[in-house]
């Protein structure tokens, strides 16, 4: 459920993803600046922190 909920913050909202996923930590301000000034590397840039969080929680 978490998931579904992450997925459709990095299509509407990426930088509020980044931060439900990592805190507010500099990938909070990239992906901000990103979606700011270009929306879909924003959105790019939220999946990719949400993945490679997700993917060092799976292998710790």
């Amino acid at each position: 459920m978490k998931k579904i909920i992450l997925v459709i913050l990095c299509l509407f909202l990426p930088p509020i993803a980044v931060v439900c996923n990592r805190g507010l930590e500099k990938d909070f301000f990239i992906s901000l600046a990103l979606t700011l000034f270009f929306f879909v590397p924003g959105i790019i840039h939220a999946f990719y922190s949400t993945i490679e969080i997700g993917r060092n929680k799976r292998h710790r």
